[in-house]
């Protein structure tokens, strides 16, 4: 048997899935599951790096206990995030997390500064607007730590970090490196004038290699923790880009949606579109397989549900550590699905978009405020924030499809939801009705197995992305929901 392994790192959570093809068919068995805890380290919410290289090294070792010898393997992670590396080879930087508020005001300043316009940087690299860009990030690194920049001889995404401790080997790959808003659209390289603006030096930014690349194998030290030998090949190693190669869509009438802590929307398209609509939109031209743009908007997604279950089950994160506090009762995604429904005719709605629900100390507070400042009925009880948030998504995510229509010209028959959301069977039918479109959801791995389709296209057991989409229908049951 010919096993390859994919390691997905999310924002909560890791899985190391073994892959492998049975009559055609694609099989999946996860050895090895580990949490993903941010921790507060000089002034910054950061990743813990090093406790997430000890999980994956451990996940190798769970392979070979199985007795499961993977031929090839490859990491996903979210996108935006970095770490800068010196000449030596070591960390020159903190890998800072996303929701850190080191990028508050940044646009704002690059703009009002003479910097850089987003009008002008959108025309160039496509890519919607977030106050934690990658290229936001930098700036504000440059301010606070210039030193570290300058110690730096090389930028790697984080999944690229993870490949350099395990083969040695500084790669930079194509999909992630769109994400960080420094990569032109139109020549899917490094855009120069864009570094230049930024005051960035141009030599941390490495080729850009596509997926289905090798990194190389296994240095001798990981051999001997692993008990084996592997090679390392680049998935797309943003996580989105590899959920949307597992969409088993059977033609471009459908959109995506990629759910989970986030919910990305959009379709595939082959050329970006950053025209003036599409930036006040706010959509996003990410690189994807083969060239392959995602045409995309970030929607909050099952964070705000997250959120309000911790809250509600007293667990709170206190320096990188999780702690719990005095609870009535602890809620099950179920529970709270269950109240949610019994709270059906609930009409308080909240823009799930807004920058207020992306770390608030407090999710319902947060979310009763909204609904105070929108106006209308505000929340009281669990079920009624939590029939707030559940369709406000379902209405957010018919907003963007109606956007999506006017901005490619295009008409879309159906909505495809792959991820863990896609298990979410009250979303998806709200989503149906609010849309109006029949919902297929499923496969709920979706990352994990865009992550070993590129492997097993580089390793020749499918002919092309077309017969791993294939696959993937008999492969995984997909469920209907219709409007």
């Amino acid at each position: 048997m010919t096993y390859h392994l994919a390691v997905d790192i999310g924002a909560s959570s890791g899985r190391h899935i073994l892959g492998h093809l049975e009559n055609g068919r694609m099989v999946l068995e996860e050895v090895y599951r580990f949490d993903n805890i941010q921790q507060r380290k000089n002034g910054h919410d950061c990743w813990d790096v090093e406790a997430l290289w000890d999980h994956i090294l451990a996940g190798l070792c769970a392979c070979r206990a199985a007795g499961k010898i993977p031929v090839s393997m490859g990491i996903d992670t979210w996108a935006v995030d970095f770490v800068l590396l010196d000449a030596g080879g070591n960390l020159a930087s903190d890998a800072v997390a996303y929701r850190d508020a080191r990028t508050e005001g940044v646009r704002d300043r690059l703009e009002a500064e003479g910097v850089l316009s987003f009008a002008d940087h959108y025309a160039r690299a496509g890519i919607q607007y977030q106050p934690f860009n990658t290229a936001y990030q930098l700036a504000a690194l440059k301010d606070e730590h210039p030193e570290q920049l300058e110690r730096a001889q090389r930028l790697l995404m984080i999944p690229e970090y993870f490949n350099y401790l395990l083969t040695g080997k500084m790669v930079n790959e194509y999909t992630n490196a769109s994400s960080t808003a420094l990569v032109n659209a139109e020549k899917k390289t490094w855009d120069d004038e864009l570094i230049a603006a930024l005051g960035l030096p141009r030599k941390i930014f490495g080729e850009l290699h596509m997926p289905g690349a090798s990194v190389g194998h296994f240095t001798p030290a990981v051999q001997q923790i692993a008990g084996f030998d592997c090679e390392v090949l680049l998935p797309a190693t943003h996580d989105t880009a590899s959920a949307f190669l597992a969409v088993p869509a059977r033609d471009d009438s459908a959109v995506y949606i990629s759910s989970g802590t986030w919910s990305l929307l959009g379709v595939e398209n082959f050329s970006p579109i950053t025209t003036p609509e599409s930036r006040a939109a706010n959509f996003t031209n990410e690189g994807g397989y083969n060239y392959r743009f995602r045409y995309l908007k970030n929607i909050m997604g099952l964070w705000m549900i997250q959120s309000v279950r911790r809250e509600w089950n007293g667990v709170a994160y206190v320096a990188g550590k999780q702690q719990r506090t005095a609870a009535e009762k602890q809620w099950s995604y179920a529970e709270l699905e269950t109240e949610a429904r019994a709270c059906e005719d609930f009409a308080g709605r909240v823009d799930v978009n807004d920058a207020r629900f992306l770390s608030p100390a407090s999710m319902v507070e947060e979310v009763k405020a909204a609904c105070v400042e929108a106006g209308g009925p505000v929340p009281q009880t669990v079920g009624e924030v939590m029939a707030c948030i559940y369709h406000s998504l379902a209405d957010c995510y018919a907003a963007a499809i109606r956007q999506l229509q006017n901005l490619t010209g295009k008409t879309y028959t159906a909505i495809h939801i792959v991820g863990g959301g896609s298990k979410d069977g009250y979303l998806n039918a709200l989503t149906a009705r609010a849309a109006g479109l029949p919902v297929f959801a499923g496969p709920t791995e979706g990352t994990a197995l865009g992550n070993l389709m590129v492997q097993m296209i580089a390793a020749g057991e499918f002919v092309d992305l077309a017969a791993a989409r294939a696959a993937i229908h008999t492969s995984f049951p997909i469920t209907e929901v219709q409007p």
